[in-house]
């Protein structure tokens, strides 16, 4: 079941938005600052928690890692005393809602108001999201320093790697879709991905590779393949990815592009990030008509320091796309330049 709505109240940058994302593929755009990432963050954990059973609050704290873990400094800063809202929606009568304001401190408290958490919870998400920074080739001990020290580390840090070192599942055959994921990755990674003790070994003919020694862009190509492998991706599951463009050859954008639509269309539900022309462009070229895709820009309306979303079935058919205002820019300058400068 996907997620359907998504209503943030004086969270964060966001004054009010009611997002509507597609059941497919939801691609969000926007200057630095105007909470992408924040609002995937606040869609994973509510996945999260359904099958964790952790509360919404706890998982919101560490997930955004506030200040002092206070929760309360997830409102949206005002001069006065304010109260943020989130509303989480899976179908017409699916909802997890979380208020607080911005003097709360622990997540605990009696104050801060959660409703709908046991049947929220009663359908489980197999959940995973992808942060800029690729974690496998830290690994190694990553996730026992993590239970055991309080270091300032996210917990999607946490998640992705305990996610990595899923065994295969018992029992689970492999569909024709699934296969031919996995031989796409292969075929991109020139290998498959190992795992001996705690470390992560690109493996081929020519012998063993460890992570540490890999390019960052085929170590992310390397976790899409253990999530398909492992049977953490497959269908009804929730992938969030932040920025997969990030230390990527270029020339695999059409991979991750066609990996993305395949997983789409195995029944995955994607949030992504990107700032990078070419990686709409992708999208535009490799979409089909029966996809299910949403571009979503979102920015600051002039006078308003509240962020808005622009929805649109086509990435460049968007009015506040600062991807396509940066592109217009560059072509506009090279027009001038090859006419020597001219006005």
């Amino acid at each position: 079941m996907t997620i359907t709505r998504i209503e943030l109240t004086r969270f964060t940058a966001f004054e009010t938005l009611d997002f509507h994302p597609s059941a497919g593929i939801n691609v969000l755009i926007g200057a630095n600052g105007t909470g992408k990432t924040h609002l995937m963050k606040v869609a994973y954990a509510a996945c999260d928690i359904t099958k964790t059973k952790q509360s919404f609050g706890e998982k919101l704290v560490s997930s955004f890692l506030p200040s002092a873990n206070a929760l309360g400094r997830l409102v949206k800063r005002l001069p006065q005393s304010s109260k943020a809202k989130i509303r989480i929606s899976r179908a017409e009568n699916l909802h997890l809602s979380i208020e607080f304001s911005n003097h709360i401190k622990e997540p605990g408290n009696p104050n801060v108001k959660t409703t709908g958490a046991t049947e929220w919870s009663k359908q489980p998400i197999e959940s995973v999201f992808i942060p800029v920074k690729e974690m496998l080739a830290n690994a190694p001990g990553f996730r026992s320093l993590y239970s055991r020290r309080d270091v300032h580390f996210e917990s999607i840090y946490d998640d992705i790697i305990s996610r990595a070192y899923l065994p295969i599942l018992r029992g689970a055959a492999k569909t024709d879709s699934q296969k031919k994921l996995l031989l796409l990755l292969q075929r991109s990674m020139a290998g498959k991905v190992a795992i001996k003790g705690e470390e992560f070994f690109l493996k081929n003919q020519r012998g063993e590779l460890e992570f540490t020694l890999l390019a960052e862009g085929l170590r992310k190509l390397g976790l899409l393949w253990l999530l398909i492998q492992n049977g953490t991706l497959t269908s009804g599951s929730v992938l969030f990815w932040d920025e997969p463009e990030t230390n990527l050859n270029p020339q695999l954008f059409a991979t991750v592009v066609d990996l993305l639509l395949e997983l789409h269309r195995l029944g995955v539900q994607i949030f992504l990030t990107t700032h990078d022309y070419a990686v709409l462009k992708e999208f535009d070229l490799a979409t089909k008509d029966t996809d299910q895709i949403k571009y979503h820009a979102l920015y600051y309306p002039e006078g308003s320091d509240g962020v808005v979303v622009e929805s649109h079935a086509q990435p460049f058919m968007l009015n506040e796309s600062p991807i396509a205002t940066a592109m217009t820019s560059l072509y506009d300058r090279e027009i001038k330049r090859s006419l020597g400068g001219a006005p």
